[in-house]
């Protein structure tokens, strides 16, 4: 059974998904960076990819084989036709979920060209049978295609042309240590700062024709979760509402207007992460509140809430995983407005109400 992955579902009904769906690969094809010099953002990824193209370039060789993993949203895919075009070589883009039989990749690998890129997106999730193959694929540049079945199967070796493989994933512990050695360079990306985030704002305000000052760029990406793609999305739905309601400029006032009506808080949290808080905070007094418990009460599936709300709500400090459940961190009742009820440390006592458990301060030093 393919794993549970929240990008195949979120990205309809969520306007802070980093998952893309058919509007943003439209306007990302027009917005992407053509090199590695216009990539904004990523630069000890950036630099060492730099030097593993121009080393292959010098030598007239291929690149070796490129694994880029980390959060969706961040760039992988346009990091990958950068080095296509760093390498004046055509690229094949396909994704693991596609490939759930060894002779699917067999057919792809057979029809590559001399330098060609080959672009494999949630590498993680292709089928085991396809993976095996694709180590010798790697390795020595040849297939073994099985022709027949039963005792008369015979296999046919077929070389391959060197190519470059590029793989990407959002979840680089599901890699089989076999398939991640075989890549020669291993990037992984981090979340944008915001300054970042506010570069790739004034740059695709620029391609998208948009009138946006630097504090109204500021404020979208001070709600971008870190993410560019999310940013974009964020600029286009605001550029809608200066355009409709404010003659088309965008400003901090503005831009907090039109995310307002979005339901994307200054933190970037959306109704399902702020449901989330309010559920945990308001019904179960911070926590501990099992996962089941927790999405039973705010309506969605435990995959969901897991896998779709908690990771950005851990991230910012507003929740935290322990063994007796999930609880409320104080950031999250000051977010949410809200005081954390009363009541006297104990083992029973709702762990965000116990006095002291987000106090930093140094103990009081003892009387002479």
């Amino acid at each position: 059974m393919t794993p549970y992955d929240p990008t195949d579902s979120e990205a309809g009904d969520r306007l802070v998904t980093a998952a893309a769906d058919g509007e943003d690969r439209a306007v990302e094809a027009a917005l992407r960076p053509r090199d590695l010099g216009e990539f904004i953002g990523q630069e000890r990824v950036r630099e060492q990819l730099s030097l593993v193209l121009q080393a292959a370039r010098r030598r007239g060789a291929t690149p070796d084989h490129v694994l880029l993993s980390g959060p969706p949203g961040l760039g992988k895919t346009t990091l990958s036709m950068i080095i296509a075009a760093e390498m004046n070589a055509p690229i094949r883009i396909t994704s693991g979920p596609a490939i759930q039989h060894a002779g699917d990749l067999a057919a792809i690998l057979s029809s590559l060209t001399e330098g060609e890129v080959l672009f494999l997106d949630e590498i993680h999730r292709m089928s085991r049978p396809a993976e095996e193959m694709l180590y010798m694929a790697m390795e020595d540049f040849r297939v073994d295609v099985i022709v027949g079945k039963g005792p008369g199967a015979t296999a046919i070796p077929l070389e391959l042309p060197p190519f470059t493989l590029v793989g990407a994933t959002t979840r680089a512990g599901l890699l089989p240590p076999p398939l991640r050695d075989r890549f020669g360079f291993t990037g992984h990306m981090e979340f944008y700062a915001p300054a970042e985030l506010e570069r790739v704002i004034h740059r695709s305000a620029g391609l998208l024709d948009v009138e946006i000052d630097a504090a109204g760029a500021a404020e979208i990406a001070g709600r971008s979760r870190g993410t560019p793609r999310i940013a974009n999305r964020l600029l286009r739905r605001v550029r809608d509402y200066a355009e409709v309601r404010h003659g088309g400029l965008i400003t901090p006032g503005i831009a907090a207007q039109a995310l307002d009506v979005y339901e994307v808080d200054g933190r970037g949290l959306d109704r399902l992460d702020r449901s989330v808080l309010d559920v945990l905070l308001r019904l179960f007094g911070g926590g501990p509140v099992g996962l089941s418990t927790l999405a039973v009460a705010v309506g969605e599936e435990s995959e969901t809430v897991e896998e779709v709300a908690e990771p950005f709500l851990v991230r910012e400090g507003l929740l935290a995983r322990t063994p007796r459940g999930r609880i409320a961190t104080a950031a999250a009742w000051q977010h949410m407005g809200m005081t954390p009820p009363a009541a006297s440390p104990g083992p029973r006592a709702p762990l965000a109400a116990q006095q002291g458990l987000f106090d930093r301060s140094e103990p009081p030093a003892p009387e002479d």
